[in-house]
Order: structure tokens, then sequence, then C-alpha cells
């Protein structure tokens, strides 16, 4: 038995269109995983100098941004395949699928419980150059198809790529439900595709669209869910493990770490590993005990757990966290009197203005430097194709050649990479603070506003006009009041 999966390489821009290409094929044919590079296959190309050829056939049709590629996953049952057959039924697919159009490398991996295949193809033919396009169910129609055929002809088990929802009326249904439920992991698969999808996606909105189109359904809530095709239900992604939830793979996203894909060799360190005892299911009742038991809360017998009141109190708790608000604001600037507490609002008033013209300050300052921390940002993105051209590969002399010039203007101005980098973190953090030290202004202004509100807003035109000796009378009884609420209900509750 055998399952497909299809995923396509984007454009990674940075003037290294097909970065993402490159890295699935450096891992695919990882020697650690493919016996030594003895399961390493080619169609149309040489192995070793597959990167290059479609990279030649991309320039001579003119095609080299955009899609860059695709990468089919056949996962197989575990030990029902030797990774030699495994190899020969890869063979036959690429040729049949792929015929003679495209240039292709397969291999097959054997350094985990389930032996499975790896096929990555250039998305331009090198024929006539037109670009390979995946239509939406082209893999119940052709892929997994194909894979059923030759996994029969090996004498290996098949699966429906029908709708799964109907699988009771088909005559394999015993065969689905065992590829369901029985030694098949899911998570093996579901994980090796959440990690082609880290490897191309360049932020969590593209991971999420690279799901969808290899079929996955994908449900967003309290927790990321998953469903691929033939699986009837949802699957939490934090239960594959800790690199699997939402906040992991944001980040490996965020770092594009490819140490996650490679061998670790590293001596395990010693851990404490947690034990949690599953806890037992209250068993099912029969018809007959359903029915006593409504019996029971009919006449009264049996009566419902009482639903929390904890609702009842929530404007009330709102209100005293306000008022003890209030309460501080006045401790904190020692207002005793309307005309104190006006004053107050005046000098904060002028401290937002201050901290107002601050930030608009720094943010200016920091615009000065647009053209230069727009240069060290460009040169970043090109370091990872200077590293190949120092390395030798050839195929990335514009992106040397972009980079040179960008270093020699950035030194003329009179800076490097590494000083244009501080200042940038300087601006960033002075900016930052700025922002903080407005926002805390403004909160304080809209608390004391909240106050001066409340104590003019059941007052007349005529009563808005206070003297000193009343302003004095009124502030120590919102003191009073305020004091007499919170200990209310602090007693209360």
């Amino acid at each position: 038995m055998a399952i497909s999966k299809i995923l396509h390489m984007k454009d990674s821009g940075n003037s290294f269109h097909a970065r993402h290409l490159k890295r699935a094929l450096d891992y695919v044919m990882n020697p650690e995983k493919t016996q030594g590079g003895r399961l390493v296959g080619a169609i149309n190309c040489q192995a070793d100098m597959a990167f290059e050829q479609m990279m030649d056939t991309k320039k001579q049709f003119g095609k080299t941004d955009k899609r860059q590629g695709y990468h089919i996953i056949l996962s197989f049952k575990e030990d029902e395949v030797e990774p030699d057959r495994a190899f020969e039924i890869t063979q036959k697919f690429v040729a049949e699928y792929l015929g003679d159009a495209y240039e292709a490398v397969f291999v097959v991996h054997d350094n985990t419980d389930h032996v499975h295949s790896h096929i990555v193809f250039n998305s331009v033919s090198f024929v006539d150059g037109k670009k390979y396009r995946y239509e939406k169910g082209d893999w119940a129609k052709y892929i997994q198809p194909i894979t059923n055929k030759l996994c029969q002809e090996y004498g290996l088990s098949i699966i429906d790529v029908e709708d799964g929802s109907k699988e009771k009326q088909h005559e394999n249904y015993k065969d689905w439900s065992e590829y369901r439920e029985g030694s098949f992991v899911w998570a093996d698969m579901i994980k090796r595709d959440f990690d082609a999808c880290i490897l191309q996606a360049n932020d969590f909105s593209g991971f999420l669209e690279l799901l969808s189109e290899k079929g996955y359904e994908v449900k967003q809530g309290k927790y990321l869910a998953v469903r691929p095709q033939g699986m009837t239900r949802f699957r939490r992604c934090k239960t594959l493990g800790e690199n699997y939830s939402q906040e992991a793979i944001v980040e490996r996203i965020a770092k594009e770490d490819l140490s996650f894909y490679q061998s670790q060799n590293e001596e395990r360190q010693a851990a404490i590993v947690k034990c949690y005892v599953k806890r037992y299911r209250r068993a099912k009742m029969s018809g007959l005990q359903k029915r006593y038991y409504a019996k029971l809360y009919r006449i009264g017998k049996l009566k419902k757990k009482p639903y929390s009141q904890v609702w009842k109190y929530k404007d009330d708790i709102r209100k005293m966290h306000k008022l003890q608000e209030q309460y501080l604001f006045l401790v904190r600037h020692k207002i005793e009197s309307a005309e104190e507490l006006v004053s107050v609002l005046d000098n904060l008033t002028d401290k937002k203005k201050e901290a107002s013209k601050e930030k608009s300050k720094t943010y200016k300052a920091k615009e000065r430097f647009k053209d230069i921390f727009d240069k060290a940002e460009q040169i970043r993105g090109l370091d990872d194709a200077e590293s190949c051209y120092q390395s030798g590969d050839t195929f990335f002399e514009d992106e040397h050649n972009a980079w040179e010039r960008l270093n020699t203007e950035l030194l003329a101005q009179g800076y490097s990479v590494e000083e244009v980098e501080s200042l940038r973190k300087k601006y960033e953090s002075k900016y930052a603070q700025d922002c903080k030290a407005e926002r805390a202004v403004s909160k304080e202004l809209n608390l004391g506003r909240s106050i001066w509100k409340e104590l003019t807003v059941s007052a007349s035109a005529e009563e808005k006009q206070y003297d000193k000796e009343t302003n004095s009378r009124y502030v120590r009884l919102f003191f009073l009041v305020v004091r007499r609420h919170i200990w209310k209900k602090k007693e209360s509750h």
C-alpha cells in the first residue's frame, strides 16, 4: 500500500528564485537517507547536475520566475515493501506520469519506520517550454490511480481514492478501514507534508495555502487542525509533536531552519520524562438505563448541577476595577480638589504632546537612513547566492555582481553592513521606547479625563462653575464613595 502526495515549490524571490527547488533537491538526495546515494535516480537529467540542468531549461524558455518545481511523495505501508522494490515502483511511476517531458530526480528514503519515495521535477518542460499545471482533483484522477496500479503489480495492497464519507458502499471498505486505523501511521505522512511545506513557505499564510493545494482541509480555531484526503476526522497539529504546533510552525518558517531535516548524530542528553495517566471514561448506559434515569429526573429524584452564576457579577467587578483605577490615579497625583485635577490634566496633556513630538523626531531621523537600510536588506537577501558563488557555482554570477555593487555603494556612504544593522537596531529600540512612553501618558490622561467626566456629568450648566471650597468637598466625597464601594465589594466576595 502506498499513498501519494504532491506539493509545489514557489518563487522565493530575493534574486534567487529557485532557492526552494535547490533545497528540496539537496534534502532528498542526502546520502545518509539514501544508502550513500544508491537509492537515487533521475530521468531526462543527471542526478548530480539536476539543479543546473533544470535552471538551463528555465533560462532557455525565459521562465525563471514564479512556480519553480513540484515535489511528489510516495509513502508505503510499514514493513510491506523493501527499499529496492520501492525504488523500482517509484522509477516506473516517474516514467509513466512524467514521461519524456520533464527533468526529475527520484529517491527512496529508508531512514524511517515507513519507507517513502521523493520525486522532485522541474516546472518547465525541456521539450516545449510549457509549465506543468496541477489541477484540483488530479490526485484522485491520475496520481493515486497510477500508484495503486503499480502497487497491485507488485502484490501490494491498495487504497480507494473515492470519497471517504461513502466508504461503507465500497467493496474494499475493510482494506480502507485497515489503512485508516491500522498500522499505517497517518501522523508520519502528515508530518512529512508539514516539513515540506514549511521548507517552501515564506510565511504562515503561505504554509496554509500549500497545505490546501495538497488537498488538506484546514480548520483554525483554538487549535490548528488538518484533515488530509482519505482521513475522516480532523487531526490537531499539536498532537503530532512539539515541532508541529502553530507557534512552532511559525517559528520554523521564520528561521528557515534546515537542521530539523538533517539526521541528528549528537549524543542524547538525559531528560526528565513526564508520565500521564489516562483517565477512565464513563461507561455507556443501555437504553433501559437511560429511560430509568430520565424518569428519575422527571419525578425530581435527581437534580441537574446548577450552572455557574459568575456572569451576574461581571459588570459589578468591571465597575469596581474602574473605581479602583480612578482612586489610585487620585492618590498617585495627590489630587484633593477639582482645580488640582484640572492642573494635572493640563500637565499630562503637555507631556503627551512632548512624547508625540519625541516619537515623531525619532521616526524622521530613522527615515533619513532609509536608503542605506534598504541596501543592507538587499545584501542580506543575496548572502545565500553569494555563498553558492564563492563555493564555485557560477550560476549565481549576476547575484554576485549585485552583491558587490551594493556593498561598494554602502561603503562609499561610510557604512558597513554590520554598522548599518547596529544603527537600525538603535533607532528601532528608541522608537519602541518612545511609543511605549506615549501610550503610558495617553493611558494616564484618559483615566484623568474619565474622572473629570464623572464629576461633571450630573451637574447642570450653572453648577459647573464651582468655587474652591465646593470643589474640595466634592472631591473628598468622591474619595469616600470610591473607598466605600471597593470595601463593600471585597466583603461581599
